[in-house]
């Protein structure tokens, strides 16, 4: 649900004229992720690098979402000129949160003239482990690693994806250690077509 209305929010604003003065620093989408800075078991903190690689700092949103397997709504916020979303919660440690976070800056301009319109998803699970001492440790953490989770530029998608009807058809299934693979239920995999673009998709069951 929450895609979806990301994805019309990105169709509504990229196709209006930007009026904003353009930036003097930004990074396209690829080079912008996110990392677990603070978790227990019932909180976490979450750094995105958008915030500080994205100028003007002050024009830029964040709307985050954090749901279960089933798309329940765990956690949702829109911050704006900030690098952290933080919140407690009581979600069990033993299931895993995903988390899409759309990233807009109308007066930050990409070569090419693009705004910056990124989302990102990922999913967080808990990662157990043992001290050298042998005291047992836990933590939340991305299933790709910090700072792994590239997002994806919805002006290009947009322009692929929403106004093209050239067919596609499916080259082949990689997980996410570019490895090719077949399907896999309860995995991030990635889609890659023939007409170039690429599909994040995970199926629980």
């Amino acid at each position: 649900m929450m895609k979806k209305i990301l994805l019309t929010l990105a169709i509504a604003f990229g196709l209006t004229q930007i009026t904003k003065a353009q930036t003097v620093t930004c990074l396209p989408c690829d080079q912008l992720s996110m990392t677990v800075n603070v978790s227990d078991t019932n909180y976490l903190n979450i750094y995105h690098a958008g915030q500080y690689l994205t100028h003007p700092q002050e024009f830029n949103v964040f709307a985050w979402e954090f749901t279960d397997q089933q798309g329940n709504i765990i956690f949702e916020d829109t911050i704006v000129d900030d690098a952290i979303v933080s919140f407690s919660h009581s979600f069990p440690i033993s299931d895993t949160m995903n988390v899409t976070v759309y990233l807009r800056n109308d007066s930050a301009i990409l070569p090419g003239g693009n705004i910056v319109n990124c989302l990102f998803e990922d999913q967080i699970y808990w990662e157990v482990g043992v001290y050298p001492s042998g005291t047992p440790w836990g933590r939340w953490e991305f299933i790709t690693g910090d700072f792994s989770n590239p997002g994806v530029d919805l002006n290009v998608v947009l322009a692929v994806d929403d106004f093209s009807y050239q067919k596609k058809e499916l080259v082949k299934i990689v997980d996410i250690l570019g490895r090719e693979t077949s399907f896999k239920n309860n995995h991030i995999l990635f889609y890659i077509y023939s007409d170039g673009t690429t599909e994040r998709k995970y199926i629980s069951k």
